[in-house]
């Protein structure tokens, strides 16, 4: 199996490539640590910012909603990437003990992320909206940039596809179990903030708390200069052109998923003609969640065993893209229902085998989260675009059934260009 830099034994445990696999308890730690941080980036997108929005400016909530969507998804494209460089060169003593250099991070994000979205609860314009998701956006940031350094840090290559699996399961669980927390659990906007709020922290901190992290000694540090670390967030695509072809997947696929989903419950309100459009919201994403569940882990473990991960990268973006055209040909509530469980089956695949491809391609193991957070642009810089693109082609360039169009050719191209990828099978 292709692995990526091998590192000499005389390299720390925090730069040296893992090689004992990691045990169920610390995967389930994980896991809901990733639970906790997707809750709050999914359920204020989908359910609790389109809420606020609609009722601050219901005759522009499209743009506005876009405006606000965007602005949080550019702080994010900026702080993934700077928090991770500066958790590949944390260094910290407590008592004179060395600290680790990634739960810090975690910690710190979950604390100001919860704060962030109990401020955003309390505004009533869409600048204060804006100000307050760009906030929550950066903090959650930070968190999610040392969450996935920890598949590097700590699996070794033959268990990442499963572990990546499990991993990415929250990105739609997360949604699922917020949608239920903030609709059918407790009511009203405000309240629907708080929940979230203290769900990330009761699911973040136990990882942060209980499972290690190893330290880096301080002569392994690089240098912090501003132009240094400004100038390494460029990785040059003509020494690592695997790398640069798995962020060019990473965000097509993630374009199209963006173009497909910032607007839909406006669809199922003013496309599909759904009478209850926030409980039908809620069936998808059941459905979503449940094709993904299917297919993550399973998908993951076949990839770890046959050490092939770009035939499962092409199968899912071929299934996710089916599931658009049935929405964009057929924009009924049946179609509907299939397109949510074929989209979550699709993904399922996609995010457990790519994310564990895209480790393989990592350049170097000094800057892994700063690697890294360059990629997660790759998932960030989408929902900066893909308002910008989605509105226009709803108001004006064919409705929904063109936004859904767009959304398949989209994943299809960026699933097929992982051919491009060469050092992984």
């Amino acid at each position: 199996m292709t692995t990526v830099n091998p590192t000499p034994a005389s390299l720390p445990a925090a730069l040296a490539e893992p090689t004992v696999p990691v045990r169920r308890s610390w995967i389930a730690l994980i896991f809901a640590a990733n639970l906790g941080v997707w809750m709050a980036f999914f359920t204020p997108i989908q359910v609790l910012l389109p809420q606020q929005v609609e009722r601050i400016a219901p005759a522009d909530k499209e743009a506005m909603l876009a405006v606000v969507t965007g602005l949080g998804a550019l702080a994010a494209v900026l702080a993934n990437p700077l928090a991770g460089a500066l958790s590949d060169r944390t260094v910290l003593r407590l008592g004179g003990r060395h600290l680790g250099r990634r739960h810090v991070w975690t910690a710190t994000g979950a604390v100001l992320g919860a704060a962030a979205l109990l401020l955003l609860a309390r505004q009533d314009t869409i600048a204060g909206v804006a100000l307050g998701w760009v906030a929550a956006q950066v903090c959650f940031n930070a968190m999610l940039a040392s969450l996935t350094a920890a598949i590097p840090d700590r699996v070794p290559v033959v268990q990442r596809g499963g572990v990546s699996g499990w991993v990415g399961i929250p990105q739609a669980l997360g949604l699922v179990l917020g949608a239920v927390l903030v609709t059918a659990v407790v009511t009203g906007n405000a309240a629907g903030y708080a929940a979230i709020a203290a769900a990330v922290l009761l699911l973040s901190l136990p990882f942060a708390l209980l499972t290690a992290d190893d330290p880096l000694p301080r002569e392994h540090r690089s240098a912090l200069r501003l132009r240094t670390l400004a100038a390494s967030m460029w990785i040059d695509p003509r020494r690592h052109p695997d790398f640069a072809w798995a962020w060019i997947t990473r965000f097509l696929v993630q374009l199209g998923n963006a173009l497909g989903t910032l607007y839909l419950l406006y669809f199922l309100t003013d496309g599909v003609g759904v009478a209850d459009p926030e409980g039908g919201l809620l069936v998808l994403i059941l459905l979503y969640t449940l094709g993904m569940m299917l297919t993550a882990v399973v998908a993951g473990r076949l990839s770890d065993r046959t050490g092939r991960r770009k035939v499962f990268v092409i199968t899912s973006g071929g299934i996710m893209a089916v599931a658009a055209l049935l929405l964009a040909l057929a924009p009924r509530w049946p179609m509907a229902v299939a397109a949510a469980l074929l989209l979550g089956a699709g993904y399922g695949v996609y995010l457990a085998v790519d994310a564990a491809l895209i480790t393989q391609v990592l350049p170097a193991a000094t800057d892994r989260a700063k690697d890294l957070g360059v990629i997660n642009i790759a998932n960030s810089a989408p929902q900066v675009l893909g308002p910008a693109l989605s509105a226009p082609i709803v108001v004006h360039l064919g409705g929904y059934p063109a936004l859904y169009a767009a959304t398949a050719a989209v994943t299809v191209l960026g699933s097929v260009l992982v051919l491009k990828i060469r050092s992984v099978p």
